[in-house]
């Protein structure tokens, strides 16, 4: 592949009437089809991969904005907690001597941390919150919005190395991208209809 086919670039914002309006069509999918779940699933993820950002975005600030306090001090003892967990993991020996000669203010130390994590359990779990609830919906609306052809057409393309998305990468990465090879290899020897892609995918079909 060339370096430009390898260019990542990000896709773009689909309209609202496609993402979840007039002509987006959902359904539930077959649950005891897991392999066609999946692929539903990630091609959506692929294709509305700037939407589902947007949206993460916006739940985030919507949930921040009900309640600021709480998510800032989640926020904040989330970033604690890495930090000490970051130290303890990177300094057992200093924090081994530490505890040996410090028994006392060691135990003073393991209280106080107990005592501000059930204090400020409520507010870590409105931050999770506000991380969580953006997944979830982006899993509900994957898992239920059908594929047109563009979705199905565009992914395609990345898959057989055309274009690569943020998305794609993280995919790759997850080891999640690969249920869509057998796909990639069946399109390279089916006609495609040029009149469903954009400007860039057929820039890109022509210089294949």
């Amino acid at each position: 592949m060339t370096k430009k086919k390898m260019e990542v670039e990000i896709s773009p914002l689909r309209s609202l009437d496609d993402f979840l309006l007039v002509s987006a069509r959902f359904q539930i999918p077959n649950f005891k089809d897991f392999e066609k779940w999946g692929n539903r699933v990630i091609s959506n993820l692929l294709y509305y991969q700037t939407n589902y950002f947007v949206l993460s975005i916006v739940i985030f600030i919507l949930v921040g904005i009900i309640h600021p306090m709480k998510m800032l001090c989640g926020m904040l003892a989330i970033g604690v907690a890495f930090g000490l967990f970051y130290y303890l993991t990177n300094a057992r020996r200093s924090a081994t001597r530490f505890k040996k000669d410090h028994p006392v203010i060691s135990v003073l130390i393991v209280l106080g941390g107990g005592y501000f994590i059930v204090y400020m359990l409520g507010s870590v779990i409105i931050f999770l919150l506000g991380i969580l609830l953006p997944v979830v919906v982006t899993f509900i609306h994957s898992s239920m919005r059908l594929r047109n052809v563009k979705n199905k057409l565009v992914n395609k393309m990345e898959v057989i190395g055309l274009k690569r998305t943020p998305m794609g990468l993280f995919l790759d990465a997850m080891d999640l991208h690969n249920r869509h090879r057998p796909e990639a290899n069946a399109s390279r020897s089916t006609s495609v209809p040029l009149g469903f892609l954009g400007p860039s995918e057929l820039h890109m079909l022509k210089q294949r």
